[in-house]
């Protein structure tokens, strides 16, 4: 399916903050790909989070910045200004933040930007929102946050469950030994997810650099963007 292999292994970061630039030096050094998902209305502003009691940088890229920070990897949308759509009743609203967001990041990557990951915390999502993105076209897939612990390819592009959210290291690692071992005879996805500011939070960058040495240069696996995984006959 992938270059002839059944195992493809994909990253998957949210909200474009300037520790994307330190994460993409690590995927670099080991032949990773990544899908980062942008607000383009928010590129450039400054921000914090306090996350466990510490206040951690959420310092947004410049939008003059993002074609050169994320070349050779994937720019894909998480709206304009990252509500929450789950809970957002407007559906013009809904369908604006999606679409708006995919002409300025298309613009700024100088390609057309195909996919998506849902904004916000929690429930971020309905099958009602999906479905309504599915008929609006501007993305051909969509990510949520509910972690299924599999490899399974995904039934649907517009509720994509990945595999692991990169922050919990210990299912990581775990899951990323299974995923080593496996002889998958049906093609087998390992997607991971998460923001680049959460390795602040402990100073956990040597993890995140020992979890990508650890799956990198398996001749057996396609290092993919999301889309090189998910949409490979376009991807071609």
């Amino acid at each position: 399916m992938w270059n002839g292999k059944k195992k493809a292994l994909t990253f998957s970061f949210d909200d474009g903050v300037t520790q994307d630039v330190r994460l993409i030096e690590i995927f670099n050094r080991y032949g990773l790909r990544c899908t980062f998902n942008l607000n383009s209305e928010l590129l450039g502003l400054p921000g914090e989070l306090v996350r466990e009691d510490m206040r951690i940088s959420h310092n947004k890229v410049q939008p003059e910045a993002v074609r050169a920070i994320y070349k050779g990897h994937e720019i894909a949308v998480h709206t304009l200004t990252h509500p929450n759509l789950a809970a957002t009743e407007d559906q013009a609203e809904i369908l604006r933040q999606v679409a708006e967001d995919q002409k300025s990041l298309s613009a700024l990557a100088g390609y057309e930007v195909v996919g998506m990951a849902y904004p916000g915390g929690g429930v971020n999502y309905t099958q009602e929102v999906a479905d309504l993105l599915r008929e609006q076209g501007a993305v051909k897939y969509a990510r949520t946050t509910v972690a299924t612990g599999e490899f399974e390819l995904p039934g649907d592009l517009m509720t994509l469950h990945p595999t692991t959210h990169l922050i919990r290291f210990d299912e990581a690692f775990s899951l990323a030994e299974r995923f080593l071992s496996m002889e998958p005879e049906s093609p087998a996805l390992f997607y991971i997810w998460g923001h680049s500011y959460e390795f602040d939070i402990h100073d956990t960058w040597d993890r995140v650099e020992d979890f990508c040495r650890l799956v990198s240069g398996k001749d057996d696996i396609f290092y993919a963007t999301n889309a090189e995984a998910l949409l490979p006959a376009e991807a071609e």
